[in-house]
């Protein structure tokens, strides 16, 4: 991109700002090399990146980028065999930690809230821990050598210290004696180049033998070393160059592992860089309140309230603007400091924002080409406030702009064919329009002339757009009105000004009429915009308060049906509940009852007891049917197939299936009987074994034991005919449910229904024997017969 066009556009003031949002120098250089990009698929892919860091920002906040230094002159040095300092290598040290640290947030961010592009190009960081421990064994955060960085540096600094003791002993003992102090000017010990030093008094610099180091500003006071300490001091200061040579070593070795591994770690900072400056696009898209763009390389441009991102946001006012769909080019005609410049930096400005991969402040969906090149001829390359260029400026960058465009350029034209003659510059301005047009750019042109508000309207592709401007306080209101060609409005203006109306008459009357029928249809136009806008708004109102209540009233349905739901299961629950525990007693009762019949001989009678029984659990509420929406929602374990154990709700009665009747239908086996039933009328309870797997073509019934089937059937007070229809009955359910045995309650009476079932149980098929109850069964009002 033309480094001539980012001036015009003020680009760099969008680097410096994403530049300030970067923590650490190596992404504010990734920052300042920012530049636009031409091709679709690297737009994307940096568009994508930048959205990815504004996810993590928004959920978890950025990483950290503490302790991260630019470490790149220091690794390249270290390449070529010099040795670092250890202010350079703690900085190696600090940048690998931050490494690790950045690594693993975003591994962590990866695996809640994916971001591959983020997590991939942080992968690849090196993993550099031993040379990372390797130099804080050896520096400390103060970037000081430590003593453990050797043995024999250890044991240096043992003598080092040990040494210092001893002559600050020897000297506390000298200026501590009558004779010596009363010739020192503080009885203080100091250190004058690595030497120890005591102040005296320049007056006994005779009667006091040493070495002179310094004096002080005045000259009253000599910094002498005593002459019993200048062994001490000279081998103080031969250990102390035994240390620095020791230093020295430890840090070539240091630099010697950095410099094994200089390619990686020159890599890692590119990379580290790099994702510094991602995330410093995601907060400058947060400052912005900028949006991902749509992209595109069909020349379409489609921006919904665009804001120029260099206005503060309380004065910016949004603009709505599509380019390259119906039309390609836009001429936008109006007043002075009405915002025309202001329209096309912002359609320039965010169009280079968006290829470089930046959020662009406008609404959601928003739409943006990449263009092989943008162009401007905007106030002679001067700042909006500023004074428009002389004509044949403005000519040298047109042609400079006709020679290097193509079909795939946006180009921006500011004051075409101003500042000449009105009737050439116009005629100017059309054929260059025409030229540019019939190319195929996309292009938007502002200017003042009438003549191209009447070229906008008669040729294809091309329509005519405005600055509004308020009559009522004789001042613009920035907004861009796109198929609304500008008016003058300068007799509306001097008569508001107070221009006396005799002038304003004459004025008009030298108004061709054509003109002012113009000028009247397009007040006509924009009075019917402003009606038909402000009923839009109206209507967009009411449909957004109109979702909201429907939004409300579904949410608050949902919510009175799911109380309702969880509110008639807990009744269920806690009846279910009363009833087992009152069967727990009453089987309790039951059973001592049983137990002192047979202990006494009580005249307790079987029957009455299965009575009992049978009321009991004919009091058990049945619990309540699934709605169909709640069958519909919940999920089946699998589908249903032949063999199954299914609930049919409609029934409220358990079968099983005996084949699959199409794909919405199942033949059921209930009790006796077979029927077809809809598949989102059961519900699976239970799966054949897999030990014994189903042959779904086969008709057989599966057999199992169903807890729900009775065990006995009364039929007191039925007569024989109504009692052996109800006995073949009891029988098939029972065999179906595998009962090996079941009783026959008939009671005693004449005998009639005991023998009749005797006999009929006789014949049966699937009774295997029969007899009369034993005491405790009810003796012989009851008959046990025994199942096949």
């Amino acid at each position: 991109m033309d480094e001539k066009i980012l001036k015009t556009m003020e680009y760099q003031k969008i680097i410096d700002q994403l530049s300030s949002f970067s923590q650490t120098a190596l992404g504010k250089r990734t920052a300042e090399a920012l530049r636009p990009v031409t091709d679709l698929e690297d737009v994307k892919r940096l568009l994508q990146a930048t959205d990815e860091a504004f996810k993590v920002d928004r959920l978890k906040g950025a990483p950290g980028f503490g302790g991260i230094v630019d470490i790149t002159p220091a690794v390249k040095r270290a390449r070529i065999g010099g040795t670092l300092n250890p202010h350079e290598l703690l900085g190696i040290a600090t940048t690998l930690e931050g490494s690790r640290r950045i690594k693993r947030y975003i591994a962590t961010m990866h695996e809640e809230h994916e971001v591959p592009l983020l997590y991939h190009l942080s992968d690849t960081l090196s993993d550099q821990k031993p040379l990372e421990d390797a130099i804080k064994r050896c520096i400390d955060e103060s970037a000081e050598v430590l003593d453990s960085a050797s043995p024999e540096l250890a044991t240096i600094r043992r003598e080092l210290r040990s040494g210092e003791v001893r002559i600050r002993e020897k000297l506390d003992a000298m200026i501590r004696s009558a004779s010596v102090s009363k010739m020192l000017q503080d009885q203080l010990i100091t250190i004058r180049g690595d030497r120890f030093v005591i102040p005296v008094k320049a007056e006994y610099r005779a009667h006091f033998g040493g070495i002179v180091h310094d004096q002080s500003g005045s000259g009253a006071t000599l910094f002498i070393e005593p002459e019993s300490i200048v062994a001490m001091n000279n081998k103080l200061r031969e250990t102390r160059l035994r240390e620095e040579r020791e230093i020295e070593v430890i840090l070539q070795k240091l630099t010697a592992l950095v410099g094994e591994q200089a390619e990686l770690l020159l890599y890692d900072g590119d990379v580290l860089g790099q994702l510094d400056f991602i995330f410093a696009k995601a907060r400058l898209a947060r400052e912005l309140k900028g949006t991902l763009p749509r992209m595109n390389d069909r020349g379409f441009i489609k921006l919904k309230k665009g804001r120029h991102p260099l206005i503060p946001a309380d004065q910016v006012v949004p603009i709505d603007v599509e380019l390259g769909n119906q039309y390609t080019t836009i001429i936008v005609t109006g007043p002075n400091t009405g915002g025309k410049t202001v329209t096309l930096k912002t359609i320039g400005l965010l169009s280079l924002m968006a290829m470089s991969g930046l959020f662009v402040p406008a609404e959601d969906g928003s739409q943006l080409c990449v263009f092989d090149a943008i162009y401007a001829d905007i106030g002679d390359e001067q700042s909006i406030e500023q004074s428009l260029s002389t004509f044949s400026s403005h000519m040298t960058n047109i042609i400079s702009i006709l020679r290097q465009m193509t079909p795939k350029s946006l180009v921006l034209l500011d004051e075409l064919g101003a500042g000449t003659d009105p009737a050439e510059g116009s005629a100017l301005a059309i054929a260059i329009l025409e030229h540019i047009h019939s190319l195929g750019c996309r292009m938007v042109a502002t200017t003042h002339f009438s003549e191209l508000k009447v070229y906008a309207y008669e040729r294809k592709g091309v329509i005519n757009a405005s600055m509004e401007f308020d009559v009522a306080t004789l001042s613009p209101t920035y907004r861009l009105l796109v198929g609304i060609p500008g008016r003058s409005n300068a007799f509306a203006i001097a008569e508001r000004l107070g221009l006396p109306e005799r002038i304003l008459e004459y004025a008009r009357g030298e108004v061709t009429e054509e003109d002012m029928r113009v000028e009247n249809m397009i007040a006509s136009l924009e009075q019917n915009r402003l009606g038909a806008e402000q009923e839009r708004e109206t209507a967009e109102q009411l449909r957004r308060e109109m979702e909201e209540l429907r939004r409300r009233h579904a949410a608050e349905l949902e919510k009175l049906e799911q109380q309702r739901d969880k509110r008639l299961e807990k009744a269920e629950e806690e009846a279910a509940a009363i009833i087992a525990k009152a069967r727990q007693e009453a089987e309790r009762i039951i059973s001592d009852l049983r137990r002192l019949a047979m202990e006494e001989g009580a005249a307790v009678k079987e029957h009455k007891l299965i009575a009992a029984r049978k009321q009991l659990d004919e009091a058990e509420p049945q619990r309540r049917k699934k709605s169909a929406a709640a069958r519909k929602a919940a999920k089946p374990p699998r589908q249903i197939e032949p063999g199954d154990e299914v609930m049919v709700y409609s029934l409220n009665q358990k079968g099983h299936v005996v084949e699959l009747s199409g794909n919405k239908e199942a033949i059921v086996q209930l009790g006796i009987m077979k029927m077809k039933v809809s598949l989102d009328d059961m519900e699976l309870i239970a799966a054949p074994p897999a030990s014994k797997p189903v042959q779904r073509t086969a008709p057989n019934v599966k057999r199992t034991r169903d807890e729900n089937v009775r065990t006995e059937l009364d039929l007191r007070g039925a007569n024989l005919e109504e009692a052996l229809i109800e006995v073949d009955r009891f029988i098939d359910e029972a065999y179906l449910s595998n009962l090996g045995q079941i009783y026959i309650i008939h009671g005693k009476g004449t005998g009639i229904l005991r023998s009749g079932i005797s006999e009929y149980l006789r014949k049966h098929k699937h009774i295997k024997s029969f007899r009369l109850g034993n005491y405790g069964e009810g003796g012989t009002g009851v008959t046990v017969a025994e199942l096949k």
